[in-house]
């Protein structure tokens, strides 16, 4: 079952991290969270804003956090209060063998706050229970964020 949650236009960076930032309040609100992983999977052309909404994410949930596109380094953590952030950008990701021994599905553990760019690689990867972020528009045109919610997720409809 998918959940439009959210609908908004961005006009710059600081818009989109301020979406980041509102999921990240209505996640940290789910029963679910410190108690199970939470999947974010951002979707969006190179250029579309993915890491700038990771890092209003990370502004919430792991506060003072330095956020970059992890393109190369494939992971990295961000440690929080209750959770942790892990940003994974599977970019250069080939293969289901390629993304399982980079421990992928290690992370799936309490108290971790997955968020992951180019899902659109991995679609056989997903977890059924997730929230979808849908970032459309590059260079300086603005850009236009769905995020979805998708299983269990509940959260009240924002548009």
């Amino acid at each position: 079952m998918e959940k439009l949650f959210l609908r908004a236009t961005s006009k710059s960076p600081e818009e989109t991290e301020a979406q980041g930032r509102l999921l990240a309040e209505k996640i940290e609100s789910l029963p679910e969270y410190g108690e199970s992983f939470i999947f974010v999977a951002l979707y969006g052309d190179l250029g579309a804003g993915k890491t700038a909404f990771v890092r209003g994410l990370a502004s919430v949930i792991a506060p003072g956090a330095h956020v970059s596109s992890p393109t190369y380094a494939i992971v990295n953590e961000y440690r929080g209060l209750r959770a942790s952030l892990v940003h994974f950008d599977f970019y250069r990701i080939e293969s289901e063998d390629e993304l399982y021994s980079i421990g992928f599905d290690d992370y799936f553990t309490p108290g971790v706050v997955i968020a992951a760019e180019w899902c659109e690689r991995i679609p056989f990867a997903l977890p059924r229970r997730r929230i979808d972020v849908k970032i459309a528009g590059s260079g300086g045109s603005p850009r236009e964020i769905e995020v979805f919610a998708i299983g269990y997720y509940v959260f009240p409809t924002q548009h």
